[in-house]
């Protein structure tokens, strides 16, 4: 933990002055040469019971949206909460204060690169702190079963692999500053619709399979300060009261320390959420507040188990060093960060697709562009919903490709009218349509379809100049009949408020495209594995997961379907080509190492993915990716690049023993750039 100095000021009712010896004596939790959790125990014993169970629950006020009050009288410090996971949301300020609005997590996840998701959770933790709050709500780990649901794009994708190596830097970079990261939503937390009450009914194989892993390794490799419990019942269970999921999976089988904080009105219970092991109420205390005290007083919760309830935050605290150096209201670095805003967003843009090598764009020689569409006039810097940012500044699409190309002509048409809007297209030497979506929490899309008639917009503009470039600013997948008629379609996914200028810098060249897309992009609505009404929205307040492990690329695989744009699909502006693969096992696991080379003309780097499958009898999807690395390279340099595959990479979920068992038999390793493009195949038994 980083030693700041000693911060004396009083702001927001944060802060508390350096302990003097007699007060350390007469308060020991003051004493920062103790361990966090002998301080917690030390503070909790001090504590009456109203003083407690004030601190079991969140008090919003006509000042506060998100705050626990201090205890003065023991300094204790307010504790104010922001939400994320794209930049500092709403939070405990009224009104809400600007941030750097960052581009969607979806397109954090499209880099496939953990190095610069630490560098997105640091901005995201130092800005909460600048702001003087103690906890980022982020990142959102659940994993798209559903491309339709409203909050697709505030997640990381369909694949527990990528979701849990990326959520977990992510998670690193927002607690290096002392901010507390809150992962969420756990568990399965996969659909707007009904969800605060639909009952999900997950087999255990499915549940730890798919659903799990990535809160496992935020936990165990990203060491999240805080874990977010969903509205959604599991089997009959609401996940905040689910002893099963909050202490016997979290806090007994992956050993996590950290304080759960209930979904805004998650919780349902008093007695129930308390045995399950709950420790923050949020919105209110409907049920951490007089129910509390009055079920203490009946006999109903032991004053231990209060005490239990409280100490994980506490011990979180103390470790974050938010008691010895709260969070004071500080300046943003706003240059330096609308930097690094616009370096995320150009680095998770996905080229799906450049016939005829139409992009990048060349400067000197375009003299005109027709830029064009609904997403064309604003920056498109975000979702809806609580992880909706106020940006301290933004680009719009028009001065950045005004900025970019100062000597061309740049018309701007909003695409109402596309008759109107092929008329200008067909005098420009280059067309960008920007088309996309408005996901929001709270509602799950009707249909991957674009909205209104950007169908019939693109398609317009395309038969009106054959130089036409269209830029997809979505949450997730959308439908695109079209997409045979143009030559290029870079996805931008939200930009954030750097969107105008990072999208001219891929359109232009000066980033040469590295993304790939961490969801399967089907060709049509019923292209997607929970297809029926039983499986989604549900039927009768309750969702069949009955897809089980087929979810994502492994249902497009099973099913033998063919995707619109597969999982990992990304082009670039230069050319790959792998070779030489090797396969050795290695103890409990194996590793694999092959060649990936820089075939083209220009520097670029690939994204190596290696996808497993396993032995038919072992009743798994054909292929999973199990693990990734992104290689930089010069024109014609070639790397040697080396995975590593432990135990449980060959290994399922076995519902006898409720354990991971080892598969034996024969698995092929398969090497490339997408999970439908992967050119090294090697065998290997397992004995």
């Amino acid at each position: 933990m980083r030693n700041g100095r000693l911060v004396l000021a009083a702001v927001l009712g944060l802060s508390l002055a350096a302990p003097a010896t007699a007060a350390a004596d007469a308060q020991p939790w003051r004493d920062a040469r103790q361990s966090p959790d002998r301080r917690a125990a030390e503070l909790v014993s001090a504590m009456t019971l109203d003083e407690k169970i004030s601190q079991l629950h969140l008090q919003p006020d006509a000042e506060h949206q998100r705050f626990v009050p201090p205890v003065p009288r023991l300094g204790v410090p307010g504790f104010r909460i922001a939400n994320g996971p794209a930049g500092m949301g709403p939070a405990d300020d009224k009104p809400q204060k600007p941030a750097t609005a960052l581009p969607a997590t979806m397109a954090l996840a499209s880099t496939f690169d953990t190095g610069l998701a630490r560098r997105y959770g640091r901005l995201i933790g130092d800005e909460t702190r600048a702001l003087a709050h103690n906890v980022s709500e982020g990142p959102d780990i659940n994993i798209a079963r559903v491309p339709r649901n409203g909050r697709t794009f505030e997640g990381m994708g369909e694949d527990p692999v990528l979701v849990g190596d990326m959520g977990a830097a992510d998670i690193r970079g927002i607690q290096e500053n002392g901010t507390i990261a809150e992962v969420k939503h756990y568990a399965a937390n996969n659909q707007e619709t009904q969800r605060q009450s639909i009952d999900e009914h997950i087999d255990e194989r499915t549940l730890n399979e798919l659903y799990l892993p990535h809160f496992e390794q935020a936990v165990t490799e990203g060491h999240a300060g805080s874990v977010m419990c969903a509205y959604p019942k599991i089997n009959g269970v609401f996940t905040c009261e689910n002893p099963a999921l909050l202490q016997d999976k979290l806090r007994d089988d992956w050993g996590f320390k950290g304080f759960i904080q209930s979904d805004w009105g998650a919780a349902h219970s008093t007695v129930g959420s308390a045995n399950a092991g709950m420790n923050l109420e949020m919105i209110d205390g409907t049920w951490y507040g007089d129910k509390m005290k009055q079920a203490v007083l009946a006999g109903q919760v032991s004053e231990q188990r209060v005490d239990e309830l409280l100490l994980p935050r506490f011990r979180t605290m103390f470790a974050f060093g938010q008691f010895d150096h709260p969070p004071v209201l500080s300046p943003l670095p706003v240059a330096q960060h609308d930097a690094a805003a616009k370096q995320f967003a150009e680095r998770g843009m996905v080229l799906l697709r450049n016939e005829h090598a139409q992009l990048p764009l060349d400067d000197r020689a375009v003299r005109s562009i027709a830029l064009i569409g609904p997403f064309a006039p604003q920056a498109k810097t975000g979702g809806g919903g609580s992880s909706a940012v106020i940006p301290t500044s933004t680009v719009d699409p028009l001065p950045g490709l005004q900025q970019r190309v100062p000597g061309a002509a740049v018309t701007l048409d909003d695409g109402s009218d596309p008759a109107r809007a092929a008329e200008l297209a067909r005098t420009a030497d280059v067309s960008v349509v920007m088309v996309g979506d408005n996901e929001a929490e709270g509602k799950d899309r009707p249909s991957l379809a674009l909205d209104g008639d950007q169908d019939a917009l693109v398609a317009a503009v395309a038969a009106a100049n054959p130089h036409t470039v269209v830029v997809v600013k979505s949450g997730g997948p959308v439908l695109m009949p079209w997409a045979s008629s143009v030559p290029a379609i870079l996805q931008a996914w939200y930009p954030g408020q750097q969107d105008g200028a990072a999208v001219a810098s891929v359109l232009f060249g000066d980033v040469n495209p590295s993304a790939k897309l961490p969801i399967t992009f089907p060709a049509a609505d019923a292209d997607t594995p929970a297809n029926t009404a039983a499986q989604f929205p549900g039927v009768d307040g309750v969702a069949a997961y009955s897809e089980g492990l087929q979810v994502g690329y492994r249902w497009f695989d099973a099913q033998g379907r063919a995707p619109l744009f597969p999982f990992g699909h990304g082009l670039s502006y230069t050319t790959f080509a792998f070779s030489g693969l090797s396969v050795r096992t290695t103890g409990d696991g194996a590793t694999a190492t092959f060649t990936v080379r820089n075939t083209g003309k220009r520097a670029g780097a690939e994204v190596a993915q290696l996808y497993l499958g396993f032995p038919a009898a072992a009743g798994e999807p054909p292929r999973q990716l199990k693990g990734f690395s992104r290689v930089e390279l010069a024109p014609g340099q070639a790397r040697r690049v080396t995975i590593e595959l432990d135990a449980r990479d060959f290994s399922v979920w076995d519902t006898g023993s409720h354990a991971w068992r080892p598969v034996k038999g024969g698995f092929t390793v398969q090497v490339g750039d997408s999970s439908r493009s992967l050119p090294l195949r090697a065998p290997l038994a397992r004995r």
